[in-house]
């Protein structure tokens, strides 16, 4: 199989818009689970410690929270059709991609500094859903000034 072939496949299982998700944020990820014939919704609110392949179909985000006293992690595929909302909570100052020196600290020492953003915007997908409309309609408007359709090159 060709790669191209193979791309097209992965652009075809994103979803059309994503929540911008960065390493230090607090989220609550809703995922589906599905126990016998039934589905229910399970929401995990961590911080992300981690995230991978941003732009492809396979980007995936690591969650960690403390349950009990134990650290626990939770890997979510972006793209997936089980997980139904990502909720962007809190967003911190943090200066690396994976934050994985938090699993050695508790208490005081791991928390991380909090950063002013506007939660409405960042978790708004019918905006991103639009600014991806707006910019497919630019890149048709350009192939069609480019290749008039009505027009037929003269023949000499």
């Amino acid at each position: 199989m060709s790669f191209s072939i193979l791309q097209k496949i992965g652009e075809a299982q994103k979803k059309s818009a994503v929540v911008d998700v960065r390493s230090g944020d607090t989220v609550k990820v809703t995922q589906k689970i599905k126990e016998g014939d039934k589905f229910r919704l399970q929401v995990f609110e961590g911080v992300v410690i981690r995230v991978d392949r941003k732009e492809s179909h396979t980007a995936r985000i690591v969650v960690r929270k403390i349950a009990s006293g134990v650290g626990v992690e939770k890997s979510f595929l972006l793209h997936s059709p089980l997980v139904e909302k990502i909720e962007v909570t809190k967003r911190a100052k943090v200066r690396r991609n994976n934050l994985s020196y938090l699993r050695a600290r508790s208490g005081k020492s791991a928390r991380l500094a909090a950063k002013d953003f506007d939660r409405a915007a960042v978790n708004s997908l019918e905006e991103a859903e639009a600014v991806l409309d707006a910019e497919s309609k630019t890149e048709e408007t350009q192939e069609e000034a480019k290749n008039p359709k009505g027009s037929a090159e003269p023949e000499e």
